[in-house]
C-alpha cells in the first residue's frame, strides 16, 4: 500500500511539474498523459510481483521452510554481495581442534624420604605433596586424504612435573630451556603412494615401550621404569606404510634419544612393524641403532674469547669424542581377551656401549599388564615388572628392580577421572631414600591419589 501511494505523489508532482513549465496543447497533454498511464501500469505490476514474492517468503518463513525463503529473496546487487569464505582459509580450519589437559596428583611415600624424592618415578616423583603432574595444550589438524586433504600438523605445550622429566633435564638436552615446553611439534604430509606414505617431519613422542604421555590412555596412574628409561621423546623424521590392513611398517631417522638437538653427528634410526589382525590384538615389534654420547660440551659461564659459540653459548669439542653404540629391542603387545579385560606385555633388551672398544651395560626385562573394567565407570588394574640393571644404564646402580602396582580407577563423569594407587618398588641392593642421608632401603611403598581432566574433541588415544 505504501508503494502504490508513493507512486500516485510521484506521479502527480510529475505532472504539477509539466503544467507549472509549460501550456500544452490539448494534443501535447493527451499523449503525455497516455505515456503516464502506461509508465504507472508497469510500475504497478512490479509492485503486484514483489508484494507476492514478500509474501510466500514470510509464508515459508512460518512453515518453517528457510530454504524457500532464501529462494524466494532478491538478488543483491552487485556491490551488496558477501563475498565467499575462501577455500584456503575453510581447508585450515576443518579438522583443527585445541585439547586441554590437567593431571594433578598427591603421593605419599612411606619411607619419609629425606626431600620428598620417590626415586626411579618418571612422574610421581615427590612425596606428601599436592603436585601437578602436567598441564597440557594440543593443537592438532589431522590429514583428512578422504577429502582431499594430505597435510596436517600437530602442536603439544606441556608445563609441569613433567615437563622437567622429559624436556628440562640437562642429561637429554644440550640447552634445555630453548625447547622446556615443547612436547611434539611436528608436520605430516601424506604421499599418494599405495595406501598412503605418511611421513611426519618434528618433534614427536616415542613409541618405544607400551605407555605413553597421557594418564588417561595408561591402564596405572604411575609409569614404568620401562616408560622411564626408554627414550621419551624424538626430532627427526619417520615413515609409516601400511602394507595391508593388518600390518604396517615404520622407519625413523631421529637426532636421538631425547635430542630436539643433536649431540654428535650421528644419526640415529629406528626399524619397527606393527601388527593388527583384528580390533582384539595388536602387536608392535621395534630395533633402535643410536649413538647417545656428547661430542660437545657447553661452558655458560666462561670467559674465554677463543671458545666457538652457538647463539652467543660458548662449547669446547669432547676429544676424542666417544662413538659407541646404543641397541634398543622393544616388543609387546595388547589383547583384548573379553569386553571387560585387557591383557597387555612388554618386553625389551637394552645395550650400550661408551667407546666403541667399551664394555657394554645391559638392561632387559620386561612387564605384564591386567585391566578389569567392572562398570562402565569402575575398572580395576594392576602391573608387575622387572629390570635387570646390569652396569647401572638405568638407575648408575647394577641391581635387579621389580615393581608391583595395583590402581582403582573411577570415571566419575566423561572427561574427568580419579585413581587411587598403591605401588611397592624393591630391590636387591639397598637403594631408596629414607629420612636419613645416606640410609638407604631396599623398597619403597607409596599409595598416590591422581586426579586428571581433559577437555577436547580429541578421542584416546591421545
Amino acid at each position: 500500500m505504501f508503494v502504490r501511494i508513493l507512486l500516485f505523489i510521484l506521479t502527480s508532482a510529475l505532472l504539477w511539474g509539466q503544467s507549472a513549465t509549460t501550456s500544452p496543447s490539448a494534443a501535447d497533454l493527451a499523449k503525455q498523459m497516455a505515456d503516464m498511464n502506461a509508465l504507472i501500469q508497469r510500475l504497478q505490476q512490479r509492485v503486484d510481483e514483489l508484494e507476492a514474492r514478500l509474501g510466500s517468503t514470510a509464508a515459508a518463513e512460518r512453515a518453517g521452510k528457510p530454504e524457500i525463503a532464501q529462494a524466494n529473496q532478491p538478488a543483491l546487487p552487485a556491490s551488496g554481495q558477501v563475498a565467499p569464505e575462501s577455500p584456503a582459509i575453510s581447508n585450515f580450519l576443518r579438522g583443527t581442534s585445541i585439547n586441554t589437559l590437567v593431571d594433578t596428583y598427591y603421593g605419599y611415600n612411606f619411607n619419609d624420604p629425606i626431600g620428598r624424592v620417590n626415586r626411579l618415578r618418571a612422574y610421581d616423583v615427590l612425596s606428601n605433596s599436592f603436585s601437578l603432574n602436567q598441564a597440557t595444550v594440543i593443537f592438532e589438524n589431522a590429514p583428512d586424504v578422504d577429502n582431499g586433504k594430505r597435510w596436517g600438523a600437530r602442536l603439544d605445550l606441556q608445563f609441569g612435573q613433567a615437563t622437567e622429566t622429559l624436556q628440562g633435564n640437562a642429561a637429554n638436552e644440550l640447552r634445555p630451556e630453548v625447547y622446556r615446553n615443547i612436547f611434539q611439534a611436528y608436520g605430516i604430509y601424506v604421499v599418494p603412494v599405495g595406501s598412503g606414505l605418511t611421513i611426519d617431519f618434528g618433534k614427536w613422542a616415542s613409541s618405544l615401550g607400551i605407555e605413553g604421555n597421557f594418564t588417561q590412555d595408561q591402564m596405572n596412574y604411575s609409569r614404568s621404569y620401562w616408560f622411564n628409561f626408554l627414550p621419551f621423546y624424538h626430532m627427526g623424521a619417520r615413515v609409516n606404510y601400511q602394507l595391508t590392513k593388518a600390518l604396517a611398517v615404520n622407519y625413523w631417522v631421529t637426532n636421538g634419544t631425547q635430542q630436539t638437538e643433536p649431540f654428535n653427528n650421528f644419526k640415529d634410526q629406528l626399524i619397527g612393524v606393527a601388527l593388527q589382525p583384528n580390533q582384539k590384538f595388536s602387536w608392535t615389534a621395534n630395533y633402535y641403532l643410536g649413538q647417545e654420547h656428547p661430542d660437545v660440551m657447553f661452558l655458560p659461564n666462561s670467559t674465554n674469547p677463543d671458545l666457538p659459540t652457538l647463539q652467543g653459548e660458548p662449547f669446547l669439542p669432547i676429544q676424542p669424542s666417544p662413538k659407541g653404540k646404543l641397541h634398543i629391542i622393544d616388543t609387546y603387545g595388547t589383547w583384548q581377551a573379553n569386553p571387560k579385560l585387557t591383557l597387555a606385555l612388554e618386553a625389551d633388551y637394552v645395550i650400550e656401549r661408551l667407546y666403541t672398544n667399551s664394555s657394554p651395560s645391559r638392561a632387559w626385562g620386561g612387564a605384564g599388564y591386567a585391566r578389569y573394567q567392572i562398570s562402565p565407570r569402575v575398572a580395576i588394574a594392576g602391573r608387575a615388572e622387572y629390570l635387570a640393571d646390569q652396569g647401572g644404564l638405568f638407575s648408575g646402580t647394577t641391581q635387579a628392580l621389580k615393581d608391583i602396582t595395583f590402581t582403582l580407577e573411577q570415571k566419575l563423569v566423561d572427561n574427568f577421572l580419579l585413581r587411587e594407587e598403591w605401588r611397592r618398588d624393591f630391590s636387591n641392593q639397598p637403594y631408596f631414600y629414607t629420612d636419613l642421608p645416606g640410609a638407604l632401603k631396599r623398597e619403597q611403598n607409596t599409595a598416590t591419589l591422581g586426579v586428571v581432566w581433559w577437555f577436547g574433541p580429541k578421542k584416546s588415544p591421545w
